[in-house]
């Protein structure tokens, strides 16, 4: 661990096989297959319920468990595009599907889409995602309503569940023109419900197997003539498959809406969440694979902590100057505090029955940050266009009590966790700030009543500060980097499009706000893709589909100089190429077909580490290929779901020296209507109790996915 709390990479050397066997990949994806069996069960059993439960009516328009090509984009231009028409890769999940499928966090809900997989730790907070060959909150952004975070020693917590949220969506590929850097894999925004005049309430009982319980609530309604509310209240708990596993979380979202005028809108958010995870840093494996035997085992200290705050206000006002001109400002604050005190390294001696515990960490993050947006949209002629400036403050306090000191061996088996100690003080480290400004500008231009063209163009200048707290010394740098777009999409018929692009963006070789003095000289890593693909709607509005093959270059990656291996420079290359598919199909009246599927081909082109050169092999956390399968079927007040989810083997470092195995893992649900108001779920996860590697934290500890869970839950609307 690089004490930032990052995910580790060992060094050994591996080869690669042939570029060929991106397209031979099919062998590991025939579990999916039984999701065919498990339909044709579910509409066995639907049928066979059909003649003695009472019809009720499903009023949950269609489209919102399609691909919503129709729909205006939010995450992917600030344009007003339609997905259809837009020359770039995304989608999203909406509540409905979240529903269905019961999806309660957002890593559930991400990664039923195509292509991303997650290998989130309780070091960087849970939001690690794998993306078109790019792991890491340094790759893969999130963001909130079109706004995100930054990114603090390569951390990001929130937002962590997906109650209070219309739909989550994806943009694939890099993403610069809309977040700045960060983004060359993908960017994930969760979309939140807006207020409404019309008076709904939607409340949440659940409860499960290991101890889990949720409630939520969420409320939108007029407030006199000019105004209306939206507030969402949500609380969870949950226990795990062993001891130290017990979470806990809690929000409260709340936006109030004022418009005093026809033409001018002010919404006014606040929220406050908090998060406690599992105090859980994995199993110790042995020769790079997990101890089975350890399994049920958790090695931290008794009194350790995890736990997250997050305080967000935001203030945003629209104003429709004209029919053809639209001015927008957002102004926010947001604050986040982190605290980690735990025992996060594991050594087990099969010949003693004992596991040696180090790493005993405390570290803490401060973090502020401070923005405002103007922008300027508007149609002329032939043009849709948008304009606008970015501004952003950040500063970010980190504590610790590096260097970490503290060691003890316990009991392999029913270990006695003891006290969390160490010899070494916590102590404040270092302060950071970091100035962003941001200038873009969009245009989608109507070339012809076929053809659609969409070019942008970014540019961003960071200033950054940082002061060590205990030696006294500082230093400040500056940087900046310039993205852009340009697309074409092509209306074949009112049912298809075709497109291609070529897009611009860039990474931090590091997180920007907890840049160190060691990586002080390097600048911002560039990417650039090339995407084609077809998005189409099938005749009588029986599903949707798409296709994206994709391209992607990032250069001057931190690399060692082959003339002296101890320096660090920038230099190395990374690149991906692969094919993404996902489709709904409305198979007959009772049936939907919702799929996807990635292949994904990603190696290290140039990359000297200390422990060798890493040309030609597979980024760490990144599969080959992944997929997801979901059946639903409804015969009157019934719908039963079950899914598939599969994701490919992975490596645990840059050398390729650590497998994470291929795992494949299938989830269902039964939902009964028992009015138009109010539905009863039970959701089953991991049906059949698979053992598998969520991911690794460093070289020989392993972070295993959660057992068989059960919940029912009961749903009202009114």
């Amino acid at each position: 661990m690089q004490r930032q709390h990052t995910v580790l990479s060992s060094s050994a050397a591996a080869s690669r096989t042939s570029h060929h066997a991106l397209f031979k990949p099919f062998k590991p994806l025939m579990p999916l297959a039984h999701s065919a069996i498990a339909a044709a069960t579910l509409a066995c059993c639907a049928a066979a319920a059909q003649t003695t439960l009472p019809s009720v009516d499903v009023t949950e328009p269609a489209e919102r468990a399609g691909l919503r090509l129709q729909q205006a984009s939010t995450t992917g231009t600030r344009t007003g595009l339609a997905v259809r028409e837009a020359p770039m890769s995304m989608d999203g999940v909406s509540d409905l599907q979240l529903q269905e499928r019961g999806d309660t966090a957002v890593t559930e809900a991400i990664t039923r889409t195509v292509g991303l997989t997650a290998a989130g730790s309780p070091g960087n907070g849970g939001l690690a995602f794998s993306s078109r060959g790019f792991f890491g909150a340094n790759s893969v952004g999130v963001a909130e309503d079109g706004v995100a975070a930054g990114v603090a020693a390569g951390t990001i917590s929130y937002p962590s569940d997906t109650w209070g949220y219309e739909r989550m969506e994806v943009l694939r590929g890099p993403a610069s023109l809309m977040y700045g850097s960060g983004t060359v894999g993908a960017t994930l925004n969760a979309v939140r419900k807006a207020p409404s005049r019309e008076r709904t309430t939607e409340v949440l009982l659940a409860g499960g197997t290991k101890e889990a319980a949720r409630a939520g609530v969420g409320a939108t309604g007029p407030l006199g003539e000019s105004a209306s509310y939206r507030i969402d209240a949500y609380g969870s708990q949950a226990d795990g498959d062993r001891a130290l596993s017990f979470s806990q979380s809690g929000k409260f979202m709340g936006t109030l809406r004022l418009q005093p005028r026809a033409d001018l809108q002010i919404d006014l958010v606040a929220d406050r969440a908090t998060q406690e995870p599992a105090r859980y840093w994995g199993t110790p494996g042995v020769n790079g694979r997990v101890a089975a035997e350890l399994a049920g085992e958790n090695y931290n200290a008794s009194d350790s902590i995890i736990r997250y705050e997050d305080t967000r206000l935001r203030a945003k006002v629209q104003w429709q100057a004209s029919d053809a001109l639209t001015l927008r400002n957002e102004t926010y604050y947001f604050k986040t505090d982190r605290h980690w005190r735990n025992i996060e390294a594991y050594s087990f001696n099969p010949a003693a029955g004992t596991v040696t515990r180090s790493d005993y960490l405390e570290i803490l993050h401060h973090l502020e940050q401070t923005g405002n947006n103007v922008s300027a949209a508007g149609r002329s002629g032939a043009h849709r266009w948008v304009v606008g400036w970015d501004a952003v403050r950040s500063s970010f306090t980190h504590t610790n009590n590096a260097p970490y000191g503290g060691t003890s061996t316990v009991s392999a088996i029913n270990p006695v966790q003891g006290t969390w100690a160490s010899p070494d003080a916590t102590l404040p480290k270092y302060d950071t700030s970091l100035t962003q400004h941001a200038v873009y500008a969009e245009d989608a231009w109507t070339l012809a009543p076929q053809w659609l063209a969409l070019v942008g163009l970014r540019h961003d200048a960071y200033r950054y500060d940082r002061q060590e707290l205990q030696a006294g010394t500082r230093f400040d740098k500056q940087m900046g980097g310039t993205s852009a777009r340009g697309g074409l999409t092509y209306r074949w018929d009112d049912r298809t499009s075709v497109y291609a692009q070529v897009s611009t963006g860039y990474d931090p070789v590091t997180a920007l706000i907890s840049l160190n003095l060691a990586n002080r000289d390097f600048q911002l890593s560039r990417g650039t893709q090339t995407e084609v693909g077809i998005k189409q709607s099938i005749q009588q509005g029986l599903g949707e589909w798409t296709l994206a093959v994709f391209n992607i270059d990032k250069k001057n990656i931190v690399t060692r100089d082959p003339a002296r291996p101890s320096v660090s420079v920038q230099g190395g290359q990374q690149s991906s190429r692969g094919v993404e598919w996902t489709a709904v199909v409305q198979a007959t009246r009772a049936l939907r077909l919702e799929g996807n599927l990635a292949l994904v081909d990603a190696q290290f082109d140039t990359l000297l580490e200390a422990g060798g050169n890493r040309a030609g092999n597979r980024p760490a956390n990144v599969p080959r290929q992944s997929a997801n399968l979901w059946a639903h079927y409804r015969t009157g007040a019934w719908q039963l779901s079950s899914g598939l989810r599969h994701v490919g083997q992975r490596f645990a470092d840059n050398a390729n020296s650590v497998q994470l195995p291929a795992y494949t893992l299938w989830d269902a649900a039964v939902h009964y209507q028992v009015s138009p108001q109010a539905t009863v779920s039970l959701v089953a996860r991991n049906l059949a109790d698979r053992r598998y590697v969520s991911a690794s934290y460093g070289d020989n500890q392993f972070l295993l996915g959660q057992g068989r869970r059960l919940e029912l839950a009961v749903h009202w609307r009114f």
